[in-house]
Formats: C-alpha cells, sequence, structure tokens
C-alpha cells in the first residue's frame, strides 16, 4: 500500500517500504532501544534485526493518507519502559511526518525483548 502526497507540481506516491526505514531508523535512535525484532515463525523466537533491514521489525498500514504503525523493539534492562515508549512515538511521529508530509494516526509499540547492555 502506497501513500499519496499531493503539491503543486504533481503527485509523489510513498511506499510502505520506504516509510518503515524512515521508521525503524529513527526508532533505533532513541534512548533504551537496542533494536527492531523479527518474529520467527517457523521456531517461535524473536530475533534482533541487523540495521540493513529494519522495515522487517515494522507493519505499516495506510488508509486515506493516514499512516499507522506497529514498531516491534527490544529495549534495554533497566530503563523505564513508559519513558522509552513516550519518547519512541514522540520521535517516530515527529520524523515521519516531516519526511513524509502525511499525518501518523495511530503508533502501537510492542516490546518482544529485553537486553542488558554492557
Amino acid at each position: 500500500m502506497n501513500g499519496r502526497v499531493n503539491s503543486e507540481y504533481g503527485g509523489i506516491e510513498i511506499s510502505s517500504d520506504v516509510i518503515a526505514i524512515i521508521a525503524g531508523s529513527a526508532a533505533v535512535g532513541c534512548f533504551g532501544v537496542i533494536g527492531m525484532a523479527a518474529y520467527s515463525m517457523k521456531d517461535g523466537l524473536v530475533h534482533l534485526l541487523k540495521k540493513d533491514s529494519l522495515q522487517r521489525g515494522i507493519n505499516v498500514k495506510i488508509t486515506n493518507n493516514k499512516i499507522e504503525l506497529v514498531l516491534h523493539c527490544i529495549v534495554s534492562y533497566g530503563v523505564s519502559i513508559p519513558a522509552i515508549t513516550d519518547n519512541l512515538i514522540e520521535i517516530v511521529q515527529y520524523k515521519v511526518e516531516q519526511f513524509t508530509g502525511m499525518e501518523i494516526e495511530h503508533i502501537d509499540i510492542l516490546i518482544e525483548g529485553i537486553r542488558v547492555i554492557d
């Protein structure tokens, strides 16, 4: 599904994969977020994704040019989860809206795991 932004020069189509990459890049830059997670149906385990495949940890739905995101995250141990999620929502919403020109309607955050950092 693609989003569409109209300008004075014509229309711009934005792929949901591009939106996922923008959101993933913004998310891993947030304090307390170790990375994005992918759930493996085969073995029932959650895997930490590498930086080049962040979009696999994000589900994007575009309806009437409004974006809904679901972020699957792994966070660091010892940091307040409500603080991480508030910061994550604020930063991802700002960066995606500024980059795409589209409005974010809803962001869900699923904490898939906790890791201890040395």
